[in-house]
């Protein structure tokens, strides 16, 4: 009789118990890999989770755009999707398997890679930010990020990788096989001045708070698009192409608060006052809310640099 009792209670309580509430995964997630030395941060946004077609775009999947979640599925609680892409080339097909859930109020979950171990990763919830006016915030002491002697106050991005890069007649440069490299300190709102040129068929960036990356790209001539100069990488179009010729010494003038940014390039405003919804592919620090480093890309073909100015932006 006892024992009877027992049953029936226990299984009252596990009637009782609510199940996983889809609306919750809802929202703008910033998102930590554990135990990677790509030092990657991605980002997550999934809408009508509670509905027959929830939609998500997603920043993390190889190829570093912000791609849209064409199969996303939530069942109780539980998102799952995935990316793959067929064999090219030299390159051989692939598929990424994603899922996700909230547990105590962060997205916990993993990414099964075909052929390798699975890898967990933890999201919190985005800030919401309130749209800056930089134009009301006072400007501190500018500081010289590069000093035209040597690489002092920036390191490589992965743990124990050489520092490759070089300075020649006052000019940082990268070299075959370099990495990007980041500053020590880090900054929360502030303008920056880069002078900076490119090879042909050359691009690299500029990651703010190590978080949001401006495209740098050889891209003469060509339309205006999400993934060329002065661009917030496949985030933000800009309103022309203001590039030089390869070669060429450019310049780009950053202003960043909150997640508010404007960027001049080769003295032409292409972006005026554009909210940021989230991180791009350069992300290294998924801290949205607090100061972050400066980023170059090394990666991806010859650059140059002869002066990064940074100055603070402080609000009254």
């Amino acid at each position: 009789m006892q024992r009877r009792t027992f049953l029936a209670v226990a299984s009252s309580s596990l009637t009782l118990k609510a199940a996983p509430d889809a609306k919750d995964i809802n929202g703008r997630w910033d998102i930590t890999v554990q135990d990677d030395n790509q030092k990657r941060a991605w980002w997550l946004e999934i809408k009508g989770a509670q509905t027959a077609a929830p939609s998500g775009s997603f920043v993390g999947a190889p190829g570093g755009n912000c791609d849209p979640v064409t199969d996303l599925a939530i069942k109780d609680g539980e998102a799952r999707w995935s990316f793959s892409r067929p064999a090219r080339g030299n390159s051989k097909a692939w598929k990424n398997s994603y899922k996700a859930l909230v547990r105590d109020g962060k997205l916990v979950g993993t990414v099964e890679v075909e052929g390798e171990k699975s890898v967990q990763w933890t999201g919190v919830r985005a800030p919401q930010f309130h749209k800056s006016d930089i134009s009301l915030m006072k400007s501190g002491q500018p500081i010289e990020l590069f000093n035209r002697r040597d690489v002092s106050g920036w390191r490589a991005l992965r743990d124990n990788a050489p520092m490759l890069w070089k300075v020649e007649n006052g000019v940082l440069k990268n070299s075959a096989g370099t990495t990007d490299i980041v500053s020590e300190r880090k900054f929360m709102d502030f303008f920056m001045h880069v002078e900076y040129r490119v090879g042909e068929h050359s691009n690299s960036g500029i990651g703010l708070r190590g978080r949001y990356e401006v495209q740098i790209l050889e891209d003469f001539g060509k339309p205006a698009n999400t993934h060329g100069n002065g661009a917030l990488y496949s985030r933000i179009l800009p309103t022309s192409n203001a590039s030089k010729r390869a070669g060429e010494w450019q310049t780009l003038d950053i202003s960043l608060a909150g997640n508010t940014v404007s960027v001049v390039l080769n003295k032409i405003k292409i972006i005026d006052n554009k909210e940021i919804d989230g991180l791009t592919a350069i992300a290294i620090d998924p801290n949205e809310a607090e100061p972050g480093p400066i980023v170059l890309q090394g990666d991806h073909g010859p650059v140059e640099f002869r002066r990064i100015s940074l100055t603070p932006l402080l609000r009254n």
